[in-house]
């Protein structure tokens, strides 16, 4: 039975995309957790510890971006390969050529573009493999890689950095990248007839709603982040143990996980709608980042609790909304939200950690809320976007839209014969 389910090409394509997933985003969460003896062992700064993360989300935008339609191009399994050879040259080249903080950049800028490629190529491979009416699970099993990628980054330092150093870890992702390579040696060359379609033929995805998309997915990502790196500080300002802040933290990582499966779940029993849901989860996130800005116990694990399994239960649903109407480039319009989400991540913390310094603790989750608030509305917009573009724009294949269980609430039409995409 179990061989079975293993067998089966849905479950392949969610496993080869989790560990994609784990394997593009690991790098960066280690250099995290290792600082401290990484700094010590290369000699330099926290200052230029923090040029090598932006540099690492920098390098991964601008390739999740420009990169997403060469992924459409080229398919899941060529990408795949391409993924996994960034990734090991990147991870194997902290692990033997970095012996100082140039060389460090470097490998960051290389593991960004392997990061930016891994997740590309793990939207693409779920758009194409996954049937639709499972698709949603699927994303949010794939997205769920990221908070268990934090987890083994956060295991790997008493495990494997104590014992055997930082240079270790990054010997392990390469490793992983090679079964990546080999993954994508194994998968099966697709048909001529089913590889995409000329850019010039392609039925092009509405590209000034994905702007909107990722000026929110950047907003969002700047507070979740944010969220993530200082609440266990501000646990210990308002009077929790450093014991219990990490013990919240694991809760509510455990819960984003289950939030981001049930999340998945429920849009695949739904003709979509599910920007509006996204909008509701940022709306949320907000809201418990505002009562996380009272100083107090109770409200602290109340809020951090909320904010975790519901303000940043959002991602993989938005992945999949975006891809779901990304027509014939699932690929290039995952890229927006991906290169939304790493200037978020890159950003965010930093510009709270500055905040934090010049206005305290309180006005900064107030701020970090009003980023959920707007970066909500912007969902919304763009979902009048999306919607106006299907009906000006009918796309190729009949898609229904606007919610409904059994039946979709509206279904697009078919497009005039002879109608040449745009």
């Amino acid at each position: 039975m179990r061989a079975a389910v293993l067998a089966s090409p849905s479950v392949r394509t969610v496993l080869g995309a989790s560990l994609l997933t784990t394997v593009g985003t690991l790098p960066v969460f280690l250099l995290a957790t290792q600082s401290v003896p990484l700094r010590h062992d290369l000699g330099f700064g926290e200052r230029q510890f923090g040029v090598a993360v932006a540099t690492f989300f920098a390098a991964a935008s601008l390739v999740a971006v420009l990169g997403g339609g060469l992924a459409d191009w080229l398919g899941a399994r060529t990408s795949t390969l391409v993924a996994g050879a960034l990734s090991a040259v990147g991870a194997l080249g902290v692990a033997l050529l970095v012996h100082g903080w140039a060389t460090l950049v470097a490998c960051m800028v290389l593991l960004g573009a392997a990061n930016a490629a891994c997740q590309l190529t793990a939207n693409l491979a779920m758009a194409r493999s996954i049937p639709a009416h499972r698709r949603g699970l699927g994303f949010g099993i794939k997205q769920s890689a990221i908070p268990a990628a934090i987890v083994l980054a956060g295991l790997a330092v008493p495990t494997m950095t104590e014992r055997l150093g930082w240079r270790s870890t990054f010997w392990a992702v390469g490793a992983a990248a090679v079964v990546v390579i080999l993954v994508g040696l194994r998968s099966a060359s697709p048909e001529r007839s089913s590889r995409p379609a000329p850019a010039a033929g392609r039925d092009a995805p509405p590209v000034p709603a994905l702007l909107v998309v990722m000026v929110a997915i950047a907003l969002a990502s700047a507070a979740a982040n944010s969220f993530g790196s200082f609440v266990a500080s501000w646990g210990y300002e308002v009077g929790l143990t450093p014991s219990w802040a990490g013990g919240l933290m694991a809760t509510g990582s455990a819960l984003n996980i289950l939030s981001r499966l049930s999340a998945g779940y429920l849009a695949d029993r739904r003709h979509g709608r599910n920007l509006p849901v996204v909008a509701a989860q940022m709306f949320v996130g907000g809201a418990a980042l505002l009562v996380l800005s009272v100083p107090g116990v109770p409200g602290y694990v109340v809020a951090g609790l909320v904010a975790f399994a519901i303000g940043w239960s959002w991602p993989g649903l938005l992945l999949f909304a975006v891809v779901r109407i990304g027509r014939d480039a699932p690929a290039a319009a995952s890229g927006y939200v991906q290169a939304g989400a790493f200037v978020g991540g890159a950003t965010g913390p930093l510009l709270f950690g500055m905040a934090v310094d010049a206005l305290g603790y309180e006005t900064s989750w107030r701020l970090a809320a009003a980023s959920f608030f707007l970066a909500a509305g912007l969902v919304l917009l763009s979902r009048w976007m999306f919607l106006t573009d299907l009906v000006d724009r009918p796309p190729r294949v009949r898609l229904g839209y606007g919610g409904g269980r059994r039946r979709p609430r509206w279904t697009t039409a078919v497009p005039p014969e002879g109608a040449e995409p745009r």
